[in-house]
């Protein structure tokens, strides 16, 4: 199989287009043309003649040739890849990657987000792969380029985690594909590729390169960087593969060829903020231990310090005789003036479902969206403060509201952790 880059002039094609290679060397001459598998050479004398080898793709699906049929059709277009407004390893890596892939298309893309990216190890890799993100705050998309697109891309998400999904909606831009493992979403696409089954996106993205919709070279330095990022995708996303399951580690195995041990070595390696260490501090302080799970509430945080909360979580969730921790803040949107109580849940119950949990612990919207939601081991959640957001200037007003929502999520969360302290009356009752 040939590692050579792509001509970016030639037509995309699949492996299954291409012309079957020779075959593999033989202890025999062999004749280009063939007569019944015998020929004769210029001695006169008979050699065998190789039969012809297909050539066969090492990954085969038949969404490869759906993409592949839908990139064809929009060669030559500008599109929107729409990662979450908070993108982590797992959509960070495949939006790259997806951008790459549609490069052999003369497809271009701009690789945007709405939110921020602050925790360190995101920041890691972005900065150290030059990854071609682009931030579009909420405040800057009135006077975006709208119309120079001609289509949009989600990837890691189906549009419910990015703030730019009603832009989208009311530009009437049309959405090309999305492209997930979270399950769940109603959203219309000409090509969709939802696997709640696979524990990462960037398996999926992966499975797209084994199949050669991108041929990787070892020679171009943008591929083995998107290719460590992937395999860092999937490290995240299955608990440093502790959770992966046969696609991921096969798919980790096909990136081992390609990705730089350094570079991952030097993103995991990238020491906590002080300000992620003031969250974890706070969230020890304020912790409650109910029946195996710790609750800690740490107060209000600035927005692009939201990624300090799933750290604290990841901390809290470690002590001995705790199987579960919730930690949550209210943190404040300054660019679209909003507040919202935010909240990340990390657990080694193999029993515990925390998309389930969550969604019965916090309900959904008049619109029917649920609050929160998850996967495996982990999960969050965001709930608008609406009419009671902002006006903590005054610090006494301020700690009030606090202590209102600081109980209101330990009640919801209790009333399924332990229901008879919620409900004591009721437990006597029953005794």
């Amino acid at each position: 199989m040939s590692n050579e880059p792509t001509d970016p002039n030639a037509h995309p094609s699949l492996a299954s287009d291409l012309e079957p290679e020779p075959a593999g060397e033989l202890p025999v001459e062999i004749s280009p043309t063939m007569n019944n598998g015998h020929s004769v050479n210029g001695n006169g004398s008979m050699v065998l003649v190789a039969p012809p080898v297909e050539r066969v793709r090492r990954f085969s699906d038949h969404r490869l040739d759906e993409l592949h049929w839908l990139l064809t059709k929009h060669g030559g277009e500008r599109h929107l890849v729409i990662l979450q407004d908070f993108p982590d390893p797992d959509a960070l890596s495949c939006g790259w990657a997806y951008l790459l892939i549609a490069q052999q298309y003369d497809i271009r893309c701009d690789l945007v987000y709405a939110g921020a990216i602050s925790h360190q190890e995101n920041i890691a890799l972005v900065k150290l792969t030059g990854m071609p993100v682009q931030n579009w705050p909420t405040s800057t998309l009135k006077d975006r380029d709208w119309h120079s697109y001609q289509g949009c891309v989600f990837v890691d998400n189906q549009g419910a985690t990015s703030q730019l999904t009603q832009w989208v909606q009311q530009m009437e831009l049309s959405v090309v594909a999305v492209i997930d493992h979270h399950a769940g979403g109603d959203i219309v696409a000409e090509f969709v590729d939802i696997r709640p089954n696979i524990k990462a996106t960037a398996t999926i993205l992966t499975q797209y390169l084994q199949g050669e919709l991108l041929v990787l070279d070892r020679n171009v330095g943008e591929h083995i960087k998107c290719a460590t990022a992937l395999i860092h995708g999937i490290r995240s996303d299955t608990n440093g593969l502790l959770q992966a399951q046969e696609d991921d580690l096969l798919a980790v195995a096909y990136l081992s060829r390609y990705y730089d041990p350094q570079l991952l070595r030097s993103i995991l390696q990238v020491n906590r903020s002080k300000q992620a260490m003031d969250v974890i501090e706070r969230a020890l302080k304020n912790r409650m231990i109910q029946n195996n799970f710790s609750l800690s509430g740490v107060g209000y945080l600035r927005y692009d310090a939201r990624d300090a909360i799933p750290q604290a979580a990841d901390f809290l969730v470690t002590e001995d005789n705790v199987h579960t921790a919730v930690v949550y803040g209210i943190v404040y949107d300054k660019d679209r003036e909003r507040e919202l109580v935010i909240g990340s849940l990390r657990t080694s119950k193999l029993t515990l479902d925390p998309d389930e949990f969550l969604k019965e612990a916090f309900g959904h919207d008049p619109q029917g969206r649920f609050f929160g939601g998850g996967r495996s081991q982990a999960g969050g959640f965001e709930i608008p403060m609406g009419f009671l957001a902002g006006l903590n200037d005054n610090p006494n007003y301020a700690n009030l509201k606090w202590e209102v929502y600081d109980t209101q999520i330990k009640q919801k969360l209790l009333r399924l952790i332990s229901p008879e302290r919620i409900n004591p009356e009721k437990k006597a009752q029953g005794s």
